[in-house]
């Protein structure tokens, strides 16, 4: 699975949990969603952490910025 199909999985999910949550009245079972929502936010965040290792830095991207507006001017 690509990893941009998998974080829009992963947040169609979120989504699927949190209006579970809200439509439910007893507390333990939201409690469960609440940790089925923290473990799903965790596992976007491992993706989001990965991009940014893999984008580089900010001087990287500085450098970029830098190409474009002498591109553009």
């Amino acid at each position: 699975m690509e990893p941009e199909q998998l974080l829009d999985e992963l947040s169609k999910e979120t989504s699927v949990v949190l209006r579970a949550m809200a439509q439910s009245k007893d507390i333990q079972e939201k409690e469960a969603y609440s940790r089925i929502i923290k473990n799903l936010c965790e596992a976007q965040g491992v993706f989001f952490d990965f991009l940014a290792n893999v984008m580089g830095d900010d001087e990287t991207v500085g450098d970029y910025a830098d190409d474009w507006e002498d591109d553009n001017r």
